[in-house]
């Protein structure tokens, strides 16, 4: 069987950038087994409110749901079990020392097939406050608006 090349995304977690500001992204491996992969190649993950936490010097991600793969009887693992990450031991302990520091988080951010290994891309984050929920929607909406008027502007002449 070839190997496919190229990166091809499976899921994004937009909740994440509504909700925190992403300082410092990641890239780490998944230990899966085999129907989580099947699982995971047809999509039915969900990343909303998953997060990353260093135990004992390991690195581990909760609370990503992982639906069951549909013919894999027996062989199915709990949707929300604990999943451990594959990074390297002095990029875990330098991600510890940055949660650490109050208010930050590690949120997965998007989770992707890359040359045929499941990859999940970690950002180290800050909480947002309601305000600035608030201040980031407007920002959004005035950029649309102008893009309209400039759309709008350049089909009268």
């Amino acid at each position: 069987m070839a190997i496919q090349r190229g990166v091809k995304s499976i899921a994004a977690n937009r909740k994440a950038f509504h909700d925190y500001y992403i300082e410092d992204r990641y890239e780490a491996g998944i230990a899966l087994c085999g129907t989580e992969v099947k699982s995971l190649r047809a999509g039915k993950v969900n990343l909303k409110d998953s997060f990353c936490q260093v135990k004992n010097g390991e690195l581990f991600l909760y609370a990503m749901h992982i639906s069951p793969y549909e013919k894999g009887n027996i062989f199915n693992r709990d949707p929300l079990r604990d999943r451990k990450l594959l990074m390297h031991k002095r990029e875990i302990r330098r991600i510890q020392a940055k949660i650490q520091q109050d208010g930050y988080a590690l949120i997965p951010l998007s989770l992707y097939l890359k040359d045929s290994k499941v990859k999940v891309e970690l950002g180290l984050a800050k909480g947002k406050k309601l305000y600035d929920k608030r201040a980031s929607a407007a920002e959004r909406s005035a950029k649309r608006e102008m893009d309209r008027a400039m759309k709008s502007q350049g089909r009268s002449y």
